[in-house]
This record gives structure tokens, sequence and C-alpha cells, in this order.
């Protein structure tokens, strides 16, 4: 079989194929020893990555903090009686209307010396309209529920 011309015979005959070891015997015959385990060293840290492990903790830890505060909070001042009157409207439940400044008549100039009165749009001639903050009760509502709007529309 070794004087065959053909390239399969070749690769079969060859030394990469074939199932003799190619080092000495010496060495062939010693069984392989197993290295000593080796110590596990601690990762080194350096402080840019300290830094960023720090970041990461606060950044979860606020992120948590701050919503569990803030119903709390809630919670807490829904306990609580709110008697502060509303600065606004000065605890009347009421805002002076700011087209007529209050006196339900708005005047307009024409020209050429020409005045026309008409009845104010905004407040309906009343003067006066609805506190938007107190939405008319005239207590002040606290930071925390002023989230909501109400619209009476």
């Amino acid at each position: 079989m070794a004087t065959s011309s053909s390239p399969l015979a070749a690769l079969h005959s060859s030394s990469f194929t074939s199932s003799t070891p190619s080092l000495p015997c010496k060495l062939a015959a010693q069984p392989r020893r197993r290295r000593p385990y080796t110590r596990i060293r601690a990762i080194d840290l350096d402080q840019n990555t300290i830094v960023a492990i720090s970041v990461g903790v606060v950044s979860i830890a606020v992120g948590i903090g701050v919503p569990v505060f803030y119903e709390t909070q809630i919670d807490n001042a829904s306990k609580r009686e709110n008697t502060q009157p509303c600065f606004p409207c000065s605890g009347s439940g009421a805002q002076v209307c700011r087209f007529c400044a209050g006196k339900g008549i708005v005047t307009v100039v024409l020209g050429a010396g020409e005045t026309e009165e008409s009845k104010c749009v905004n407040c309906d001639g009343i003067g006066s309209l609805t506190c938007t903050t107190c939405q008319g009760s005239g207590i002040q509502p606290r930071y925390l529920d002023r989230r909501e709007f109400k619209d009476d529309d």
C-alpha cells in the first residue's frame, strides 16, 4: 500500500495520520503530572471600578427609595386635615377676572376717540371666576395633590 500513487493512499500512509507516537519513548511513557491547584486571587479593583459599582448601587437605592418616600408622604398628608387658605384667591374660592378687572364690563377703544363697552366674555359679566388653584374650595391644595388637574368642563 506504500507504493500507491493516489493522493488518498499517500495521506493514509503519512506520519500525520499514523497511530504511532512521534515523541521519544521515554517521554511518551511517563504519566502526565497534574499541576497543583493555584490559588484564585482576588480581583484587583481600581478606583474607577469601585466608583462605577458605587454609583450603580446608589442609583438603584435612589430609584427605589424616592418613590417609596413620596408614597409615604402622600399617605401621611392624606391623614392630616388641611386648613391652609388658598394663596391666589385668599381663601375666598373666587378670583377677580383679569380681563375686566372685576367690573364685568370690557371697554374697547375703537379709534378716533370712540369707545365701546360690552359684557366680559371671560367671566360672563360676573367679574370673578372660580379659583383654578383650589377649585373654589378656598383651601390651598397640598403640593402632591396639585398633580391632579380637575376640569369642570
